[in-house]
């Protein structure tokens, strides 16, 4: 018999333990968002809270009610620049990781 495990708790288990791989999502959440995918950028935002800080704990560093992050952060959620910059550096600080941008030419 074959074991199943739900993608979700494998994901959350990962982000937990493993701190490069929690960075490393982040990081892919943000190119995401720079290049015009912010639908998926959201949902891995979402895996990230999930796991890390929890909306509760984000709510309360960001101001914002728990049930409006958990509507910015979902597939269809239009969260504003400044509500986006909060979320972020909230998982920034929780993660310990600074974000830098660079840019590259497209040849």
């Amino acid at each position: 018999m074959t074991l199943t495990r739900d993608s979700i708790e494998t994901v959350n288990a990962r982000l937990q333990r493993d701190s490069a791989f929690a960075t490393a999502l982040l990081n892919e959440a943000i190119l995401l968002f720079l290049n015009g995918e912010p639908e998926t950028a959201r949902l891995i935002l979402r895996d990230i809270v999930n796991a890390t800080v929890g909306f509760e704990e984000l709510a309360s560093q960001t101001s914002k009610p728990s049930k409006s992050l958990h509507r910015m952060l979902s597939a269809k959620g239009n969260p504003t620049m400044d509500n986006l910059t909060s979320i972020i550096n909230v998982l920034r600080k929780n993660l310990n990781v600074d974000i830098q941008v660079n840019t590259v030419s497209c040849a």
